[in-house]
């Protein structure tokens, strides 16, 4: 079997996925790709010997030994560049979240509707090993019917990863609650098997906002920019982005279509950086305490009593080996994309679930900003819902 031969457009942080994707004799390789930063450029020249390097798209897009896109530009650039790649017939990788608004998620799927070409977002954490644990544990019935779903998702590096550069700002991302809770909401929504219908929001900049320490407009990130080990307290942290107009504390309530409640809460005061979910039925309830190798699943479902730690059953995070992040999720979407490309058919990741993930993110932004009021999030095109469900065919 030939290479799949990958054309990728930026290659930033998220560019780990490109290098996981490029694997010369084993099924994909990475032949082109286009970044405006000089940097990306000449480090992507070294990982990926032989390709074509450019600081313009179109030469990836419109390659013609290019067998497939994967977009790993910032959020408010994807609409344009998929639905290019789309037209140009070529099966497309976005990663998440798939835009920042839900007006340009629709013209994705459209766009891939009416062109007929595959599109797959890149929700890593649907191939998590603790979000698959969760699931197969409600599937099975153990809890019984989902009623609700509350999450706790827990930001110690915030200032390192969303608060030195573009992610800080309104006009390249809406807000962190597209950006970073995309992934949770998307989570949420699978779990309990429903899309989110109303949605109502508080939240601020309070921990990043009122910090003085940033750099000058146009001056790069500095060489130290991110680090497990400093910047703590927050308040200690240096050489922000000249711009943080995005929230850092969010609290969102949210009604699905089938009855479901949830709610969501992002904070990046936290020393700690996990996700904590909790899943309540009507025989029982599931809380992760951990979300990777070392962390376990408890069970609760055979008696009423008061606090016990001693749940009825518990499952351990199974150790994936994390090869390329995200608890070893990041190789598992990229062996799905090519095997989409190849052959079509279902996957576990979902442009409808991606769109609705968005939809109650921007509707949950703007209610945060209008003080907390009830906003409704709206429905996609049935047409369009039902091509996706039958795995992108006629």
């Amino acid at each position: 079997m030939t290479d799949l031969r990958l054309g990728v457009l930026g290659y930033g942080l998220r560019g780990s996925l490109a290098r996981i994707a490029h694997r010369p004799g084993a099924g994909s390789r990475v032949t082109a790709l286009a970044d405006h930063d000089v940097t990306a450029r000449t480090e992507a020249a070294v990982a990926f010997p032989g390709a074509l390097i450019s600081t313009d798209h179109r030469k990836v897009v419109e390659d013609p030994d290019v067998d497939a896109v994967v977009i790993l530009t910032p959020d408010h650039t994807h609409a344009q560049l998929a639905c290019e790649a789309l037209r140009e017939n070529k099966p497309v990788f976005v990663e998440k979240p798939l835009e920042i608004g839900i007006e340009a998620c629709d013209e994705i799927l459209r766009t891939a509707y009416e062109t007929g070409t595959r599109l797959y977002v890149g929700h890593n954490m649907r191939h998590m090993p603790v979000v698959r644990l969760m699931r197969d544990i409600i599937g099975r019935g153990d809890i019984g019917e989902v009623k609700t779903v509350w999450v706790r998702h827990f930001v110690a590096y915030g200032g390192d990863w969303y608060f030195k550069d573009w992610h800080a700002e309104r006009q390249h991302t809406t807000g962190l609650l597209l950006q970073k809770a995309a992934h949770d909401i998307d989570v949420l929504h699978w779990l309990a098997g429903g899309y989110t219908r109303q949605v109502q929001a508080l939240g601020d900049l309070m921990v990043y906002g009122d910090n003085p320490n940033r750099r000058e407009p146009g001056e790069p990130k500095t060489d130290d920019w991110y680090t497990k080990d400093g910047h703590w307290p927050p308040h200690t942290q240096r050489d922000l982005n000249p711009v943080i107009d995005v929230e850092d504390v969010s609290l969102v309530n949210m009604r699905l279509d089938n009855g479901v409640l949830a709610s969501y809460q992002q904070c990046h005061f936290t020393p700690d950086y996990w996700r904590n979910y909790t899943v309540i039925g009507d025989a029982g309830r599931l809380e992760n305490f951990g979300d990777g190798p070392g962390g376990v699943v408890k069970v609760w479902n055979r008696r009423r009593s008061s606090y016990r730690p001693e749940a009825d059953a518990e499952y351990p995070v199974p150790d994936a080996q994390d090869e390329g992040g995200h608890g070893g999720s990041d190789p598992l979407l990229i062996e799905e994309f090519v095997r989409f490309v190849r052959e079509g058919g279902r996957t576990d990741t979902s442009p409808v679930a991606a769109r609705m993930a968005v939809a109650a993110g921007v509707r949950a932004t703007q209610s945060l900003r209008e003080g907390g009021a009830p906003r409704e999030v709206p429905v996609l095109d049935p047409e369009l819902i039902a091509y996706f469900e039958r795995g992108q065919t006629r």
